[in-house]
């Protein structure tokens, strides 16, 4: 499959060819239901930033797939997780999606049980209890939740491996960004008509680039060459002194961030190198259901959710220092509107993606050596199922 025979110590791309995922992974029903149990509700996810939930009693509900989740910071300014589900008979603890409660307590809207703010049932039906009921037995049931810069992170698991585990060694790539401090300064949603692989495939390779994105490829360079960086060509060598940011990568010279015209908006992070700079983007994965953009004056969070087999919410928000955001000179628009038309881009590629797949014929699919990514992703998904084809 390739012109030049790659060295693996050099090039990133495959080498021999690799199969996709079978198409009825992305639409069947049984198998979405699998793809729960087995990677959604085993896998940190995040579910939004720390000071979405600010102040104490204040609140939010989440799902996860099946999964209805209640998040809560204490009088003591500790924030925990919860199934939002009554231990006497399974009720829907909290119906809002988000406030703050009245009292330092929870009550069962449907027969009053009502527990304290770190789970423990402190009141049930005023009538005798049962001989051998145990108050204690029954408090909440507790959900694993961390902190990490800023952000909010949930684990199903009794069990949960240490929340550090999701990006691993890639979130140093954010280390000079100061992610605790900043503001929440535009929100964009959308579901997609698509299965939640299928956006994370798009967003692991770029052969679709230059056809999908023209305006990301003039903005990036060697993104219009369908790759995302430089080893992805087997002839990287050929460049290896050069410059030139369509062999290197990051944003055009002359642009410094991911805008409208390549200018930023306010002032530029202080702590982050001149790499960083000139290159204008650092991307951070933690599959399944977030990834992060660090640019030069903000950073941009992407959260995906399962709601189907072939349903998919989107939610990205643009974080900004608060200086910027009460400067009244800045164009936030010049900013946001770049990177929502790529991700329209990017949905409606992925829905037509998703239609696709349906096809009879269409058992599995081909990946090219710059799709290594999307292998290592597949990779990922048929460990967490047991090792399925």
């Amino acid at each position: 499959m390739n012109a030049v025979a790659p060295s693996p110590s050099t090039y990133n791309g495959l080498s021999q060819v690799e199969a996709t995922l079978p198409s009825h992974y992305y639409f069947d029903a049984a198998h979405y239901e699998r793809e729960l149990n087995r990677i959604w509700y085993r896998n940190w996810i995040y579910l939004c930033r720390s000071d979405a939930v600010q102040g104490p009693r204040a609140f939010r509900t989440f799902a996860i797939g099946t999964q209805q989740l209640l998040l809560l910071r204490g009088e003591d300014g500790k924030l925990r997780a919860f199934h939002n589900t009554c231990r006497h008979r399974g009720s829907l603890l909290c119906q809002q999606s988000d406030g703050q409660l009245r009292a330092a307590s929870i009550t069962c809207p449907y027969h009053g049980w009502t527990y304290d703010l770190a789970g423990s049932l402190i009141a049930t039906t005023p009538v005798d209890q049962t001989a051998g009921f145990v108050r204690e037995k029954h408090s909440l049931y507790s959900v694993a939740v961390a902190e990490w810069r800023g952000f909010v992170f949930v684990n199903l698991l009794e069990n949960a491996p240490p929340m550090t585990q999701l990006f691993g060694d890639v979130a140093a790539r954010l280390d000079h960004w100061p992610l605790e401090s900043l503001v929440v300064g535009h929100t964009y949603e959308r579901v997609l008509s698509c299965n939640w692989k299928v956006f994370w495939e798009n967003f692991k390779e770029c052969l679709h680039c230059p056809t999908v994105h023209p305006e990301l490829c003039e903005l990036v360079p060697i993104y219009g060459r369908g790759i995302m960086s430089e080893r992805d060509d087997p002839r990287w060598e050929e460049h290896a002194a050069s410059d030139d940011p369509k062999y290197k990568g990051g944003v055009r010279r002359g642009a410094s961030t991911w805008s409208r015209n390549g200018e930023a908006e306010g002032e530029l992070f202080s702590g982050l190198t001149q790499q960083e700079r000139r290159f204008g983007q650092a991307f951070v994965a933690g599959p399944p259901s977030v990834y992060m953009v660090g640019h030069v004056n903000y950073v941009r969070v992407v959260r995906l959710h399962p709601l189907g087999p072939e349903k998919t919410q989107l939610r990205a928000q643009w974080l900004f220092p608060a200086q910027t955001l009460a400067d009244k000179k800045i164009d936030l628009a010049n900013i946001v509107e770049f990177a929502q038309l790529v991700m329209d881009q990017d949905g409606a590629v992925c829905e037509i993606n998703q239609r696709g797949l349906h096809s009879i014929a269409h058992k599995t699919g081909t990946l090219m050596p710059q799709e290594y990514v999307i292998h290592q992703f597949h990779q990922w998904i048929r460990a967490a199922l047991g090792g399925a084809p």
